[in-house]
Protein backbone atom coordinates (compact mmCIF):
# COMPACT_ATOMS: atom_id res chain seq x y z
CA UNK A 1 0.00 0.00 0.00
CA UNK A 2 1.40 3.36 -1.00
CA UNK A 3 1.57 5.85 1.85
CA UNK A 4 0.36 9.40 1.36
CA UNK A 5 3.18 11.89 1.95
CA UNK A 6 2.71 14.41 4.73
CA UNK A 7 2.14 17.89 3.31
CA UNK A 8 5.08 20.23 3.82
CA UNK A 9 4.02 23.66 5.12
CA UNK A 10 4.99 26.64 3.01
CA UNK A 11 7.82 28.84 4.17
CA UNK A 12 5.36 31.62 4.90
CA UNK A 13 3.19 29.34 7.03
CA UNK A 14 6.25 27.98 8.82
CA UNK A 15 7.45 31.49 9.68
CA UNK A 16 3.96 32.66 10.60
CA UNK A 17 3.44 29.83 13.07
CA UNK A 18 6.90 30.34 14.49
CA UNK A 19 6.43 34.06 15.10
CA UNK A 20 2.94 33.50 16.53
CA UNK A 21 4.27 30.87 18.92
CA UNK A 22 6.96 33.26 20.15
CA UNK A 23 4.44 36.05 20.68
CA UNK A 24 1.90 33.92 22.52
CA UNK A 25 4.52 32.36 24.79
CA UNK A 26 6.14 35.67 25.67
CA UNK A 27 9.39 35.22 23.78
CA UNK A 28 8.41 38.26 21.72
CA UNK A 29 6.85 40.92 23.93
CA UNK A 30 4.26 43.63 23.18
CA UNK A 31 5.85 46.62 21.48
CA UNK A 32 8.92 44.67 20.37
CA UNK A 33 10.13 45.42 16.85
CA UNK A 34 9.88 42.58 14.35
CA UNK A 35 12.83 43.14 12.01
CA UNK A 36 12.47 41.24 8.74
CA UNK A 37 16.19 40.62 8.24
CA UNK A 38 16.62 39.28 11.78
CA UNK A 39 13.61 36.99 11.54
CA UNK A 40 14.67 35.77 8.11
CA UNK A 41 18.06 34.77 9.52
CA UNK A 42 16.49 33.08 12.54
CA UNK A 43 14.11 31.00 10.43
CA UNK A 44 16.55 30.39 7.60
CA UNK A 45 14.40 31.95 4.90
CA UNK A 46 14.41 35.05 2.70
CA UNK A 47 12.63 38.25 3.73
CA UNK A 48 9.65 37.56 1.45
CA UNK A 49 7.97 34.82 3.56
CA UNK A 50 8.70 36.86 6.68
CA UNK A 51 7.00 39.89 5.18
CA UNK A 52 3.96 37.84 4.13
CA UNK A 53 3.78 36.17 7.55
CA UNK A 54 3.82 39.55 9.30
CA UNK A 55 1.01 40.81 7.07
CA UNK A 56 -1.12 37.79 8.00
CA UNK A 57 -0.38 38.21 11.69
CA UNK A 58 -1.34 41.87 11.42
CA UNK A 59 -4.68 40.69 10.06
CA UNK A 60 -5.23 38.51 13.13
CA UNK A 61 -4.43 41.37 15.51
CA UNK A 62 -1.12 40.10 16.89
CA UNK A 63 1.13 42.45 14.92
CA UNK A 64 0.90 46.15 14.09
CA UNK A 65 2.27 47.40 10.77
CA UNK A 66 3.48 51.01 10.49
CA UNK A 67 5.04 52.42 7.33
CA UNK A 68 7.51 54.44 9.40
CA UNK A 69 8.24 52.13 12.34
CA UNK A 70 7.80 48.80 10.60
CA UNK A 71 6.20 45.81 12.32
CA UNK A 72 5.87 45.43 16.08
CA UNK A 73 4.11 43.04 18.44
CA UNK A 74 0.75 44.53 19.36
CA UNK A 75 0.63 46.38 22.65
CA UNK A 76 -1.86 45.15 25.23
CA UNK A 77 -3.85 47.64 27.29
CA UNK A 78 -7.17 47.79 29.10
CA UNK A 79 -9.06 48.89 25.99
CA UNK A 80 -7.81 45.95 23.95
CA UNK A 81 -8.50 43.50 26.77
CA UNK A 82 -12.03 44.80 27.16
CA UNK A 83 -12.79 44.56 23.44
CA UNK A 84 -11.47 41.02 23.09
CA UNK A 85 -12.98 39.67 26.28
CA UNK A 86 -16.32 41.34 25.61
CA UNK A 87 -16.58 39.27 22.42
CA UNK A 88 -15.68 36.13 24.33
CA UNK A 89 -18.23 36.87 27.05
CA UNK A 90 -20.97 37.33 24.48
CA UNK A 91 -20.20 34.26 22.38
CA UNK A 92 -18.15 31.61 24.18
CA UNK A 93 -20.56 30.64 26.99
CA UNK A 94 -23.39 30.25 24.46
CA UNK A 95 -21.18 28.13 22.22
CA UNK A 96 -20.34 25.87 25.17
CA UNK A 97 -24.02 25.62 26.13
CA UNK A 98 -24.82 24.43 22.63
CA UNK A 99 -21.93 21.97 22.64
CA UNK A 100 -23.24 20.39 25.84
CA UNK A 101 -26.80 20.23 24.52
CA UNK A 102 -25.50 18.45 21.41
CA UNK A 103 -23.77 15.85 23.57
CA UNK A 104 -20.41 16.75 22.05
CA UNK A 105 -17.45 14.70 23.23
CA UNK A 106 -15.22 16.71 25.55
CA UNK A 107 -12.32 14.28 25.54
CA UNK A 108 -10.11 16.93 23.92
CA UNK A 109 -10.90 19.36 26.74
CA UNK A 110 -10.03 16.74 29.36
CA UNK A 111 -6.76 15.95 27.60
CA UNK A 112 -5.89 19.64 27.40
CA UNK A 113 -6.38 20.00 31.16
CA UNK A 114 -4.10 17.04 31.74
CA UNK A 115 -1.42 18.60 29.54
CA UNK A 116 -1.76 21.89 31.42
CA UNK A 117 -1.33 20.13 34.76
CA UNK A 118 1.74 18.28 33.47
CA UNK A 119 3.28 21.35 31.80
CA UNK A 120 6.82 22.21 32.81
CA UNK A 121 6.89 25.75 31.48
CA UNK A 122 4.65 28.69 30.68
CA UNK A 123 4.65 28.01 26.94
CA UNK A 124 3.27 24.48 27.31
CA UNK A 125 0.66 25.61 29.80
CA UNK A 126 -0.45 28.50 27.61
CA UNK A 127 -0.90 26.30 24.56
CA UNK A 128 -2.86 23.72 26.56
CA UNK A 129 -5.08 26.47 27.95
CA UNK A 130 -5.89 27.71 24.44
CA UNK A 131 -6.74 24.19 23.31
CA UNK A 132 -9.03 23.68 26.33
CA UNK A 133 -11.09 26.76 25.55
CA UNK A 134 -11.30 25.98 21.84
CA UNK A 135 -12.47 22.44 22.50
CA UNK A 136 -15.46 23.84 24.42
CA UNK A 137 -16.86 25.75 21.47
CA UNK A 138 -15.49 24.31 18.24
CA UNK A 139 -18.25 21.67 17.92
CA UNK A 140 -21.14 23.89 18.97
CA UNK A 141 -23.04 23.13 15.75
CA UNK A 142 -22.59 26.59 14.25
CA UNK A 143 -19.37 26.81 12.19
CA UNK A 144 -19.68 30.59 11.86
CA UNK A 145 -19.84 30.99 15.64
CA UNK A 146 -16.74 28.84 15.97
CA UNK A 147 -14.87 30.88 13.36
CA UNK A 148 -15.83 34.14 15.08
CA UNK A 149 -14.32 32.88 18.32
CA UNK A 150 -11.26 31.61 16.47
CA UNK A 151 -10.72 35.12 15.13
CA UNK A 152 -10.22 36.55 18.64
CA UNK A 153 -8.48 33.47 20.01
CA UNK A 154 -4.94 34.67 19.33
CA UNK A 155 -5.64 38.15 20.68
CA UNK A 156 -7.12 36.64 23.85
CA UNK A 157 -4.00 34.50 24.24
CA UNK A 158 -1.83 37.61 23.90
CA UNK A 159 -3.82 39.35 26.64
CA UNK A 160 -3.43 36.26 28.83
CA UNK A 161 0.32 36.05 28.22
CA UNK A 162 0.79 39.65 29.36
CA UNK A 163 -1.42 39.16 32.41
CA UNK A 164 0.29 35.92 33.47
CA UNK A 165 3.72 37.50 33.14
CA UNK A 166 2.67 40.17 35.63
CA UNK A 167 0.66 37.95 37.98
CA UNK A 168 0.65 34.16 37.42
CA UNK A 169 -2.77 32.76 38.31
CA UNK A 170 -2.57 29.30 36.77
CA UNK A 171 -3.79 27.35 39.80
CA UNK A 172 -6.95 29.40 40.24
CA UNK A 173 -7.79 29.20 36.55
CA UNK A 174 -7.03 25.47 36.42
CA UNK A 175 -9.54 24.92 39.24
CA UNK A 176 -12.13 26.97 37.32
CA UNK A 177 -11.43 24.93 34.18
CA UNK A 178 -12.03 21.70 36.07
CA UNK A 179 -15.37 23.00 37.39
CA UNK A 180 -16.47 24.09 33.91
CA UNK A 181 -15.59 20.68 32.51
CA UNK A 182 -17.33 18.87 35.39
CA UNK A 183 -20.58 20.71 34.76
CA UNK A 184 -20.33 20.15 31.01
CA UNK A 185 -19.70 16.42 31.45
CA UNK A 186 -22.73 16.20 33.75
CA UNK A 187 -24.83 17.68 30.97
CA UNK A 188 -25.54 20.90 32.86
CA UNK A 189 -25.42 23.21 29.84
CA UNK A 190 -26.63 26.34 31.65
CA UNK A 191 -24.39 25.76 34.65
CA UNK A 192 -21.35 25.19 32.47
CA UNK A 193 -22.11 28.35 30.49
CA UNK A 194 -22.47 30.40 33.69
CA UNK A 195 -19.22 29.02 35.07
CA UNK A 196 -17.40 29.84 31.84
CA UNK A 197 -18.84 33.37 31.78
CA UNK A 198 -17.68 33.91 35.36
CA UNK A 199 -14.25 32.49 34.55
CA UNK A 200 -13.71 34.82 31.58
CA UNK A 201 -15.09 37.89 33.36
CA UNK A 202 -13.10 37.39 36.56
CA UNK A 203 -9.85 36.98 34.65
CA UNK A 204 -10.05 40.28 32.81
CA UNK A 205 -11.28 42.05 35.97
CA UNK A 206 -8.25 40.80 37.91
CA UNK A 207 -5.73 41.45 35.17
CA UNK A 208 -7.12 44.76 33.85
CA UNK A 209 -9.35 46.31 36.54
CA UNK A 210 -9.27 49.64 34.69
CA UNK A 211 -11.15 47.98 31.82
CA UNK A 212 -14.09 47.31 34.13
CA UNK A 213 -14.03 50.90 35.34
CA UNK A 214 -14.28 52.28 31.81
CA UNK A 215 -17.14 49.90 30.96
CA UNK A 216 -19.15 51.13 33.96
CA UNK A 217 -18.63 54.77 32.94
CA UNK A 218 -20.05 54.26 29.44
Amino acid sequence: MTSVPTPIPSRTQFVQEGIKHRILTGQLTPGQALVETELAAQFGVSKTPVREALKTLAGTGLVVMNQFKGATVRMVDADMAREVYDVRLLLEPEALRRSVLRGTSLDTAREALERADAATDTAQRSLANREFHRSLYVRCGNPLLGRMLDEVRDQAALVSAVAWAADPSWEREAAEHREILRLALEGDSDGAARALHSHIASFVQRAFPEAQGKEEQE
